[in-house]
C-alpha cells in the first residue's frame, strides 16, 4: 500500500507534535490498514479482525509530498485466532521509515459488537 504524505498527515495537523511531517500516529493507521488486508485469508464468514496491540519504530521524518509505502506479512506465529504481523514502511528512495509487529485477534463481528458499550445506553 503507497501513500503519499500530506499536510492532514503531519504531526503538527493531528496535535503529535509541531512539524510538519509524517505523523506517527498517521503512519501507525497506515501500518494497521495493511495488517487488515494481509488478516483477510484468515477469517472466515462473519468473522473479522481486531486491533490489540502494536509495537512500531518511527525511525525516519517523512516530509509533506513524500512516498510512503507499507507493508504487512504473517509470523510463523500465528495461530487460528492470534495473528501477528511484520510491519514496514519505506520511503520512495526505499530508506527504512518504519518497523515492527502488530497484533491482531479473529473474533465474531456481530458478537464483538455485541460485547461493546453503547454510549447512548448511559444516558
Amino acid at each position: 500500500m503507497r501513500h503519499e504524505v500530506t499536510v492532514a498527515d503531519t504531526a503538527d495537523a493531528v496535535g503529535s507534535g509541531d512539524v510538519p511531517v509524517l505523523a506517527t500516529p498517521r503512519l501507525i493507521a497506515w501500518l494497521e490498514a495493511a495488517t487488515v488486508r494481509a488478516a483477510s485469508p484468515f477469517t472466515g464468514a462473519g468473522q473479522t479482525t481486531v486491533g490489540t496491540e502494536v509495537r512500531v519504530r518511527h525511525v525516519r521524518a517523512t516530509r509533506v509530498g513524500g512516498q510512503v509505502e507499507v507493508s504487512a506479512r504473517p509470523l510463523p506465529s500465528t495461530t487460528d485466532r492470534r495473528l501477528t504481523f511484520l510491519v514496514r514502511a519505506v520511503d520512495g528512495a526505499g530508506r527504512l521509515v518504519a518497523t515492527g509487529e502488530i497484533d491482531r485477534a479473529v473474533v465474531d463481528r456481530d458478537r464483538f459488537l455485541a460485547q461493546a458499550p453503547d454510549p447512548a445506553a448511559d444516558r
